[in-house]
């Protein structure tokens, strides 16, 4: 085909979109503002430490290994991807610890052990909750959802039956789990895309179970490995990548794409992937007569937006071994220190991901130092009551330090610090143009999902198409991996001649 794509932001979206389109026979071009790909999946480099900036967790590993498979390509000469067991080790209050696995029989043997008698409904969860996936996936993640026909039909009607996403997580969990570190655990699993769980739907429960029925995976070297493999391959299909390069605009004339003004020259294009943030870009790249009328720009100011993340980055000169690479520390007030982040305030008390790739990985762990990444949800700077000025950000610190320090082998942690770095809400909107500096894109909430959540292709102008977390099938590394195939297919059958 001779279409050229330009494909604004280098993220892992427009990543994955460049290269099955090149595989299609477009030519693609990728415009990065910052200096690396990877949008908010990137690294923090220090001379003697490193760490992911953000995500960390990889799921459906299949995903991520078809990128390179469906484009002909072995992924083994690109990166190393290896299960982990146990997938998750959770800290309790109480001192106590329960490690948590996606083989069945060390499962069940591990829940027998810390809570006698409960491995039965957790096998009730896994099969309920992984039913919700498959039907999720096959009936809606798998598809455009750019025709009201797609959901509104016989066989779509029946799945949502079948899925009940109208009982909000906890609830759901309730009727199941009768064992509350248990149901804790999976209730804090399911904040991976930023929605409270206390309201929402259920249908996010399938993070947990798919964890465990698919195991979670690491990429050796880190997350960022995998981008850097990404760019890797675009390159070698032929790919032209621009960075550290801002587009100030999406060029339209008689509702079809003309290409991009960047801060430098004009970029010509006849198709435009658009991988920035679906928030900023209506608000920024395009003009007003151009936009959707359901996402304008007073209508996308009032939509509701993710939580966010507090990230603190400590570099220190031990490595702990009581540590696995995927944590939880989950606190007393539990219910407490999880709305604060929808709320507007922080919790007294903090239930935390702890990111240690440093229990596997020697690459992050040299002269016998490890890095560590601890997060926590945290409001969006929709709250005008919270400021990120230096006072806040050190309140925060010294609170998830006094947490750490609960966690049995964790009390000398302060003593061994010998690097600090911190990602807040305003780090989210400078570097990544997310509206609010939340960390996962428009919220999940049923109202803003699946044919209601902004279309990954637009209704009034020729060319023009968006991927990322904010738009359909929504937020995670995985899920917006496979949106972009689905896009790309969508290009291809637009464009066919």
């Amino acid at each position: 085909m001779d279409e050229h794509v330009i494909v604004v932001g280098g993220g892992i979206g427009g990543l994955c979109s460049g290269i099955y389109l090149l595989n299609k026979g477009f030519q693609v071009t990728i415009v990065e503002k910052n200096e690396t790909l990877g949008g908010k999946i990137n690294i923090i480099n220090d001379k003697d430490f490193k760490f992911d900036l953000t995500a960390s967790i990889v799921m459906t590993p299949k995903i991520y290994t078809d990128v390179f498979t469906d484009v002909d390509k072995n992924y083994k000469n690109y990166f190393t991807i290896m299960p982990l067991s146990p997938i998750y080790r959770v800290f309790y209050y109480d001192k106590t610890h329960c490690d948590f696995y996606s083989e069945n029989n060390k499962m069940i043997n591990e829940l027998e052990k810390v809570f006698p008698g409960s491995s039965v409904e957790f096998i009730e969860f896994l099969s309920k909750s992984y039913k919700k996936y498959y039907l999720s996936k096959k009936k809606f993640l798998n598809r455009p959802m750019i025709d009201i026909n797609e959901i509104i039909n016989l066989s779509s009607i029946k799945s949502l039956m079948e899925i009940k996403p109208l009982s909000n997580t906890v609830s759901y969990l309730s009727r199941i789990i009768n064992n509350e570190k248990i149901r804790n655990y999976l209730i804090f699993s399911t904040m991976y895309i930023g929605v409270d769980p206390y309201k929402n739907s259920n249908i996010y429960t399938l993070i947990p179970a798919i964890s465990h029925m698919y195991g979670l995976w690491y990429i050796k070297g880190g997350l960022y490995t995998y981008i850097k493999a990404l760019e890797k391959l675009f390159e070698e299909m032929g790919g032209k990548i621009l960075k550290h390069i801002t587009v100030d605009k999406i060029i339209i004339e008689d509702n079809k794409i003309i290409g991009v003004q960047t801060e430098r020259d004009v970029l010509y294009g006849d198709i435009v992937v658009c991988n920035a943030d679906y928030p900023y870009a209506i608000s920024n790249l395009i003009e007003d007569k151009y936009i959707e009328k359901r996402y304008t720009k007073k209508k996308i100011e009032k939509m509701e937006y993710s939580c966010s993340v507090f990230i603190l980055y400590l570099g220190l000169d031990k490595i702990y071994k009581n540590l696995k690479v995927h944590n939880m520390y989950l606190c007393k007030n539990f219910k407490e220190s999880i709305e604060g982040a929808f709320e507007g305030k922080f919790p007294e008390e903090l239930s935390l991901y702890i990111y240690y790739a440093s229990a596997i990985d020697n690459s992050f762990r040299e002269n016998n130092t490890s890095s560590m990444n601890i997060m926590l949800r945290v409001p969006n700077l929709s709250f005008d009551n919270i400021k990120y000025n230096e006072k806040t950000i050190k309140q925060i610190r010294n609170k998830i330090i006094k947490t750490l320090k609960n966690i049995k082998g964790l009390e000398d942690i302060e003593n061994h610090i010998k690097y600090e770095n911190y990602l807040t809400p305003k780090t989210l909107r400078k570097n990544y143009n997310d509206y609010y500096g939340n960390a996962f894109g428009l919220s999940h909430k049923l109202s803003q999902s699946i044919y209601f959540r902004p279309h990954i292709k637009s209704e009034k102008v020729k060319g023009l198409y968006f991927i990322g977390s904010s738009t359909h099938p929504g937020n995670g590394a995985s899920v917006v991996i496979g949106g972009s195939k689905v896009l790309s297919n969508l290009i291809e059958k637009d464009y066919k001649k």
